[in-house]
């Protein structure tokens, strides 16, 4: 039996309630839906294992992104975050996408790069051309060092050679490019490395020194795009703003910066919950977008011959389905099930698509009422909460607060002083 990821009034539902309805559609079983309900998850000899220094752990909320067509499968989206409006965002974002048929994606070959650093060269141009003509022996040096890698379809698949000019001086700069087929892949990357890297000095005649994988997966890229009519978005003035928006942060890389941190909110929320590294994921994005000389935005705005909007994006995605805290973390498990997805590349196609909403969602608010209206409303129940509100009073000091656009500490405690008197 099928479910759709269209669940409307989601958000007015208990959390028992919500996660009731991700345990049918993901089809979880009793004890993961305990697990996830169970906000202390990690035992503490779990965490000793996963980092150096252990004395505990940060629970960070998981929400349940909705609505989401992609590749004409329904998908519910976990997301870890604590910032407010990210969720509901990219759910509304995702339900204005569904009318036009939803997210299509695709990516590339899960290629990443393993760099082999050697200076001190006299004929840069010469080793160079050394190197290339050893290619073979080099990937076969590369390979051996993982043959489970290379029997899945993986392993080196070829290279490159850079020269380089540095305050040190010219280096040539060898890229050895590695299908990791549904790693994330950086142990066996950099192990290739480690490994070619004599054989590179002996070309070279120079010394090597790093020898390590880039996080600018530019071979690696996940791509989405969406089209959302003009009348889901409010009018065909709503998409004009939308693209004053877009080509006011294609001219600045002040306004840009803030564009992809929008971006990233979704991105990164799924990154979490599904146990991958949002630091490699983060630092390949920005430098994705700054790759021309120039920092831009990471998604593509325009208008179709029928006036709609119609957006895409195209993101460094060098994320696992195994090893690593994918594997050893209940909830980033869980996650992947719920998510339903066989490869990584599935997986980062998803992410991709979460981005592109995530985006959309900022945009059309910057068009319209304004990027403050929702996440103000949602960050006065957290204020109301930490003057010390509880149970209903939540929302009547919240909505105080917002009605009166002080959404401060000390006011939420005046007003909640005045209303526990009134009772």
């Amino acid at each position: 039996m099928s479910f759709s990821s269209r669940i409307p009034g989601f958000f007015k539902l208990s959390p028992a309630e919500r996660l009731q309805k991700v345990k049918e559609f993901a089809n979880l079983t009793e004890e993961e839906t305990q697990i996830i309900a169970n906000t202390g998850c990690l035992q503490m000899e779990q965490v000793d294992r996963m980092i150096e220094n252990v004395v505990g752990t940060i629970p960070i909320p998981i929400g349940i992104g909705v609505n989401f067509l992609i590749n004409d499968k329904d998908k519910l989206i976990p997301m870890a975050i604590e910032e407010p409006s990210v969720v509901a965002a990219a759910s509304n974002a995702a339900k204005m996408a569904r009318e036009k048929g939803g997210f299509w994606t695709s990516s590339t070959e899960p290629i990443m790069i393993g760099q082999i650093q050697a200076v001190d060269i006299p004929d840069p141009y010469s080793a160079k051309m050394r190197i290339l003509a050893k290619k073979e022996e080099i990937l076969k040096l590369a390979n051996e060092q993982d043959p489970v890698l290379v029997k899945f379809g993986g392993g080196a698949k070829d290279l490159q050679v850079r020269i380089i000019d540095t305050i040190k001086g010219t280096m040539v700069i060898t890229h050895l490019l590695v299908d990791c087929r549904d790693a994330m892949g950086a142990n066996a990357v950099n192990t290739m490395a480690e490994a070619v890297a004599y054989l590179i000095e002996e070309l070279t005649g120079g010394s090597v020194f790093l020898r390590i994988i880039s996080n600018l997966a530019s071979h690696r890229l996940a791509r989405a795009t969406a089209i959302f009519s003009k009348e889901a978005l409010g009018g065909e003035e709503v998409v004009d703003g939308i693209l004053q928006a877009y080509a006011f942060a294609l001219a600045d890389p002040f306004r840009a910066a803030t564009h992809n941190k929008g971006i990233m909110n979704g991105v990164i929320a799924l990154i979490l919950a599904t146990g991958n590294d949002h630091r490699a994921i983060e630092s390949g994005a920005h430098a994705y977008a700054a790759i021309t000389g120039q920092y831009v935005p990471l998604t593509t705005w325009e208008k179709n011959k029928d006036g709609d909007l119609v957006g895409s994006i195209e993101i460094p995605m060098a994320v696992g389905t195994i090893g690593g805290a994918t594997k050893s973390h209940p909830i980033a498990r869980i996650a992947l099930k719920i998510l339903d997805v066989k490869t990584a590349s599935e997986l980062g196609e998803i992410i991709a698509a979460v981005g592109l909403a995530q985006n959309l969602a900022a945009l059309r608010a910057l068009a319209t009422e304004g990027i403050q209206k929702g996440h103000m409303a949602l960050h006065a129940r957290n204020i109301a909460v930490m003057a010390g509100a509880t149970d209903d009073l939540v929302d009547k000091v919240a909505e105080i607060l917002v009605k009166e656009k002080k959404i401060r500490v000390d006011r939420a405690e005046e007003v909640l002083k005045e209303l526990t008197a009134q009772q």
